[in-house]
Parts: structure tokens; C-alpha cells; sequence
């Protein structure tokens, strides 16, 4: 979701509020000696098959801290990567750029059919509400590709015909859904909240090539063309299921619950399922006035830590529409005898990694909370390793928060290729979680949070953790009570298939005073991890002026595993900045082919080849928001450097404009989010999400995408999924 980098002080959801009020810090002040890095490499499959399959690390888990030491082979030998392609220039177009030789074309917008049956979408809000449980959703986010094969099941190296899965995060106000944007009022409209309600969520296609080219269409009227909303029956899994903290009215037993909401980012898996992940919902949850006074002050810890203290309204006011349980359950307010008589628990059966069978249309999705539950941007897996644990990493997107891992219980079998949801239970229920913790040394733990080890047992005074239920619904606060690192905003994550590293978006964070300053509240001084610390000018799209002060940026973290489960070693690959800005500030060396600001998607290709997308509030009085492509090197292939303000970090090896450049600009007021690709890298699906917000419905900013072929001002903005292939074919990216 677009993000300001201004601090924010409000009484409905602000998704930069700081919730994190623990005294945990982010490292020592002062920089020790750096260690010697350890390669870690991988065998048995080719890279390309290894990222093709899924995804599982190295590092060997047991049930502690330390597990066996992981296996070591020769790493395979990999063609060396090179950008082919020129910079595109920075610009404020309302086009989505690309270089010379390549082409665009839009596969669907918010509203398009996935079915016959339903009107095409007329610019004016006029669809019915029940449409949009077969229609595109709003908000394009996180998406995945996966191979179809001619018997319908997954084809893991097939290009030219698949399934994709796309997010819907938010409904972008005010223009996309309804005739005249949202109806002003204390309560909202019950058939405006409807549609909302089902904008949200993931939709699933079927696309294919044409007999010529890499360009791909959607496949109206497949089978396999599906919309999981804000109100789909799912499945709760893990250590969770059943317990107290998941009963509602909908399901007394606390095994099922309704809608998954503002999926941001996402994941994948080798068997072949969609991840999908919940951040902002509290977007949509209120709580009334007076509530905790109905609570243990347990639970009132507990809900202030996850951000909805007592007398919160929820931003978009679903709770107000009406008596239906549609609109009710959106108030986790106590109002009855007990959990099974109403919706006090609804917070708690949000925040999760959704799996999801794209191969199965009538399967019931799983919330999978043995991963555990926060701001879950995203479940960003490493390569899947025969005879090895599944290891996914996920972002808690919020000031000051985690980063996080979660390691199966079972161990890897390829045999399990398609094997659905079955295989999701296998891996995904049963595992360790685990928080990161940065030592300014340029070493790291992984800190593990399982119930009865490490104090997280029910005298812990930062919460009672009684059961695992406790630790992975409330891992936020476990992880205060392991004394875990607070980040810069963690958002989406990747790991590099060629040598198994891993690296993580931190887009900016303002909650943040100078070095020499005393820090108030929540506020944090820099530290190694997040160095930096400093002041920017911003004109405002009006002409009037303001200061962002912080972390602007952003920067990217990345990180290598050790011998062990609890060890790795980590240095900054990139920092966020303008061209000409001071060399403290921009430490990575960018120029004008590949300056950016607030990093926010990142993905790698089975080539190795890392995108990286902007969300930015900070530079886009320059150029719209981005998409670059970079060659990474390793941890450790830089130095240690000393960044504005006089805080010691680990930079990573300068850019150049070889190892990264621009690729694509979008149009007016976007976020350039989430990535796929097929397999034989001919193919890139990009979203563009929330074109022309910045302007009332009368005057949008933006009449994207009508105006990527030339239409006039008067089409209404829509979130969309772009292809982008070469003229005449090709790989995308590279030489």
C-alpha cells in the first residue's frame, strides 16, 4: 500500500502506526571486527531446477536452537548473468515505460469477467456487488505463475500455458468501484461494503500464449478462473486450530473462519500451491468503545500490541453497514456470553499465510499459522532441497518490527510435486519459528519461539504464552520477549537460487531521531543494520513543500545462513537514494540509471536475476515509481562504511550501472508491486496498483491504463497485471 514517510497520529488504522513499544533494540553502536564469511552452497539439482521446484534452505533444523550442521557440494556452473537491456530514463509519465526492443500489453484491471455471464466493466461503478465474486478484484499486489499441464495438474516447467494468483490488497478509494466513490456518512453503505468486501482477496486465472510470441491473454471462462474474497469459507491449521483464541460465532470450535484480507505480498511453494499473506487488516477491524473492560488485561496487552486498543474505528467501517453477520463480524468487540456468541476474536484469525490449490477450484484454503501471525508481508521460500526442511522467510511490515523463519518439521520429498493441499499440511503445519537478531559484528541468531523453551512458557512477563497457539498468534510478542531486532519496515524478500542468500526490503522508516538525539516513545536511534538517519526535502504534487526526516530511502538487508539453524552473517546490498545526494546518504553509489527510493517488492528469477519494485513517497516529485534489475554479488563482497550521522554498517559492493539498471517507470501516483515469470524467462507480469490516487474522482491524476494506448482523459484509473515481453522474443532482462 502507498506509504508516507510522515509520522501519523490517528484514532483509525495508520498503517505506519508504531506498535512496538518493547525495549528491545536493533544492535550495538559499535561496529565489531568482521568475521570471515562461509560459502553456502547447494547440490543435487540445477539452480534453475531447484527455484523451478519451490523452495527449502540449507541450514538443517532440529527442534533447538542448533541443529546439525547443513550439507555442503559443489555449487552447479551457472552461465555468468548480464543486463541487456538500456536504463530507462526517470520520468512522470502516465505510460508504463519500458526499454527500447521490449513491448507491454495489460492481461486484466480491477472489474475484468473472469467468467461469461457478467458484463464487461463500464467506467462508472454500475456492476453488482454479487459480480465481484467473478470478477478481478481491486488493488493488484503479490502474484506467482505456475506451468498448466493438458491434464489440468501442475506443469512446473511449462511457459506457454498456466495458472497465475493474483493479490488484491485494498480497495483503492475513491474511485474504482462505485458510481460517485464512496457515500460520505457515519455508517456505510451495505451494498458498497458487499463489493468491497469481495474486491479484496486473490484472484486465479488461466493464461496462455498465442501462436506467436511470448505475449500472454487470460482465458475467459476456465475452469480454473476463481476468486477467493474477503468472505470465502477457509480452513484453520497449525498449532492454532481449535484452540480458544480462534472460536467465533461462525465457528464455536475455532477450526474454520471466513475471508483473507489485504494480501500484500506472497509466496510459493514446490508442491505447486499459492501463498498468500494478510498485512494491514486492521484496515477493516474495529473494536468498541469500553471493551476492555470485558478482557483480561492479557488479552488487552495482546490486542494494543497487534494495534486495536479499545474505541478504534476500522478505516473503512465495514462493521457499520448494516446487522447482517457480513458486516458485524468486522468488530472484535465483546458483546456476548462467550467467543462462540459473537466476534471478539476476529483479530486473531487475521494476520496469516494462506495456502490456496490453484489447481483446485472447489478446495478450501488453509490459514497455515504454525508460520506464525503478524504484518505477514509475505512467505518467501529458498529452493527446495531433497532430504532437506522447507525454510520460508516472512517481513512483518510496520515500523520497528520483525523479520521471521519458519523451518518444516518434514523434510523434503520431490515425490510430492502436485501434491495440493495434502502436501501444505505436510510441511506447513508442523515446523519452527524463528525471529532474526543483527549483531553489529555482521553475525546473526535466529531465535527460536516454541512455547516452553527460552521462557516463552506462562510466567513469561512480556505475555503468559501457555500453548504454541499463544506463541504463533501472538509472535510479535514472543519475539519482544526474545529480544529480537527492530527493522525498518520489512517488506517483501527473496532468496538467490545460485548460492542460497537471502535479502529483504526495509523501505523506509520516519520513527527514527539522530544519533546524538534522545530518543522518545517508540522512537530508535540508527544502529548497523539501519544506519542511516537524515533529512530530505519533498515537494507535494500541490507545489507546497514538507521535510521527510529518517530513514527516506530505504535500504535492502541480505543475509547468509550459517552451519547451524541459528546462525548467519548479513551485510546491506543496497541503500535507497537519489543521485545527488551526499555520499553518506548515498552509500551504494547509485546514479541516473539506477537511482531509487523505498524498495519495497523484490523477487529473484531462476536465472538469478533480482527485480526490485518501489512504493515511494519520497522521490516521486522526480519520477513515478520503478522497477529495476540488478546482478547481486554475495554477502561480503563490500566493505564497512561509516553512513550519515556517524553510525558503522556493512555495505555491500558499490552498483554500477552493470550490475544495476533501470527497467520500467510506471504512471501517475502507482506502486510498482509484484512480479512473476514463466519459466523460460520470455514472459515478466508486473501489477500496477493504485494509478491516479492522488486526485478526486472528478479530476484523477491518472487515466491508466486507457492512456497506455492513447485513450482520452475520462476513463477511470484501474489496478492492473501488465505483460512485458521482448519485441521478437527473448529472455527478459538479460543480454
Amino acid at each position: 500500500m502507498k506509504q508516507d514517510t510522515s509520522v501519523q497520529t490517528t484514532n483509525t488504522y495508520d498503517d505506519n502506526e508504531v506498535v512496538n513499544h518493547s525495549s528491545n533494540g536493533h544492535f550495538d553502536e559499535v561496529l565489531s571486527a568482521r568475521l570471515t564469511r562461509r560459502q553456502t552452497v547447494f547440490g543435487g539439482i540445477s539452480a534453475t531446477t531447484a527455484a523451478l521446484l519451490g523452495t527449502a534452505g540449507l541450514a538443517a533444523c532440529g527442534g533447538g536452537d542448533d541443529g546439525p550442521a547443513a550439507p555442503v557440494a559443489t555449487t552447479p556452473e551457472v552461465k555468468p548473468l548480464a543486463l541487456g537491456f538500456a536504463a530507462v530514463a526517470k520520468n512522470k509519465l502516465d505510460v508504463v515505460t519500458v526499454p527500447e526492443g521490449y513491448q507491454v500489453s495489460v492481461l486484466h484491471s480491477l472489474g475484468d469477467p473472469l467468467h461469461f455471464g457478467d458484463e464487461s466493466w463500464k467506467n462508472d461503478g454500475s456492476e453488482s456487488p454479487d459480480s465481484y465474486q467473478r470478477r478481478v478484484g481491486d488493488g493488484h499486489d503479490g502474484m506467482w505463475y505456475f506451468g498448466l499441464g493438458e491434464d489440468g495438474k501442475f506443469a512446473p516447467t511449462r511457459s506457454d500455458r498456466g495458472l497465475l494468483a493474483v493479490n488484491h490488497e485494498y480497495v483503492v478509494a475513491p474511485y474504482g468501484l462505485h458510481p460517485s466513490g464512496q457515500t460520505p456518512g457515519t455508517t456505510r453503505v451495505a451494498s458498497e461494503v458487499e463489493k468491497e468486501i469481495y474486491a479484496h482477496g486473490v484472484s486465479i486465472c488461466e493464461v496462455k500464449r498465442g501462436t506467436t510470441g511470448a505475449d500472454m491473454s487470460m482465458i475467459r471462462g476456465s475452469r480454473f478462473n476463481r476468486r477467493i474474497t474477503s468472505a470465502t469459507p477457509m480452513t484453520i491449521t497449525g498449532p492454532a486450530r481449535g484452540s480458544d483464541l480462534m472460536k467465533t460465532k461462525y465457528s464455536p470450535t475455532g477450526t474454520m473462519t471466513r475471508g483473507t484480507n489485504n494480501n500484500c505480498a506472497n509466496g510459493y511453494t514446490p508442491w505447486g500451491t499459492y501463498l498468500t499473506c494478510e498485512e494491514n487488516f486492521l484496515n477493516v477491524i474495529a473494536r468498541a468503545a469500553g471493551d476492555d473492560a470485558k478482557r483480561s488485561a492479557s488479552e488487552v496487552k495482546a490486542l494494543g500490541r497487534y494495534g486495536l486498543p479499545q474505541g478504534r474505528n476500522a478505516p473503512y467501517r465495514w462493521d457499520t453497514a448494516g446487522t447482517d453477520d457480513l458486516f458485524t463480524r468486522w468488530n472484535s468487540a465483546v458483546t456476548g456470553a462467550s467467543a462462540a456468541e459473537d466476534y471478539r476474536n476476529i483479530i486473531n484469525t487475521f494476520g496469516w499465510t494462506v495456502e490456496i490449490d490453484p489447481f483446485d477450484p472447489e478446495s478450501v484454503p488453509a490459514k497455515r499459522t504454525a508460520m506464525g501471525r503478524f504484518n505477514h508481508e509475505g512467505a518467501w521460500p529458498a529452493p527446495a532441497v531433497a532430504g532437506q526442511p522447507i525454510i520460508i522467510y516472512s517481513g512483518d511490515d510496520a515500523r520497528n518490527e520483525y523479520i521471521y523463519k519458519f523451518v518444516s518439521k518434514a523434510l523434503w520429498d520431490p515425490k510430492d510435486v502436485g501434491g495440493g493441499m495434502a502436501a501444505g499440511a505436510k510441511y506447513l503445519d508442523e515446523g519452527t519459528l524463528y525471529v532474526a537478531k543483527f549483531n553489529a559484528d555482521g553475525t546473526g541468531e535466529w531465535l527460536e519461539l516454541t512455547q516452553g523453551k527460552n521462557g516463552l512458557d506462562a510466567s513469561n512477563t512480556t505475555y503468559p504464552f501457555a500453548s504454541q497457539a499463544d506463541v504463533v498468534t501472538f509472535a510479535r510478542l514472543a519475539a519482544d520477549a526474545r529480544g529480537a531486532t527492530k527493522m525498518d519496515r520489512p517488506e517483501w524478500g527473496g532468496v538467490n537460487p545460485l548460492n542460497m542468500e537471502a535479502y529483504m526490503t526495509l523501505t523506509n522508516n520516519s520513527n527514527r531521531v539522530a544519533l546524538s538525539a534522545t530518543p522518545t516513545g517508540s522512537q530508535l536511534k540508527p544502529d548497523a543494520a539501519n544506519p542511516r538517519f537524515y533529512e530530505d526535502a519533498f515537494t507535494n504534487p500541490d507545489g507546497t513543500s514538507r521535510t521527510n526526516r529518517g530513514n527516506v530511502n530505504g535500504h535492502i538487508v541480505r543475509w547468509k545462513e550459517g552451519a547451524t539453524a541459528s546462525s548467519f552473517t548479513w551485510d546491506i546490498y543496497l541503500f535507497g537514494a537519489e543521485a545527488s545526494a551526499a555520499a553518506d546518504v548515498n552509500l551504494s553509489g547509485l546514479t541516473a540509471v539506477n537511482d531509487f527510493s523505498s524498495p519495497d517488492g523484490l523477487a529473484f528469477d531462476q536465472r538469478g536475476l533480482l527485480w526490485i519494485q518501489t512504493d515511494d513517497g519520497a522521490f516521486t516529485d522526480v519520477t513515478n515509481c520503478m522497477l529495476l534489475a540488478a546482478v547481486p554479488g554475495k554477502v561480503g563482497d563490500g566493505t564497512t562504511v561509516k553512513a550519515v550521522g556517524g553510525t558503522d554498517t556493512r555495505r555491500g559492493a558499490l552498483a554500477t550501472a552493470d550490475n544495476l539498471r533501470r527497467f520500467l517507470v510506471g504512471p501517475k501516483d502507482c506502486e510498482i508491486t509484484g512480479l512473476a515469470h514463466t519459466p523460460d524467462h520470455q514472459t515478466l507480469f508486473i501489477n500496477v496498483q493504485h494509478p491516479g490516487e492522488e486526485g478526486p474522482l472528478t479530476s484523477m491524476s491518472s487515466n491508466w491504463p486507457a492512456s497506455q494506448n492513447g485513450a482520452a482523459a475520462g476513463r477511470r484509473p484501474r489496478s492492473s497485471t501488465v505483460v512485458v515481453t521482448r519485441k521478437g522474443g527473448g529472455q527478459v532482462g538479460t543480454a
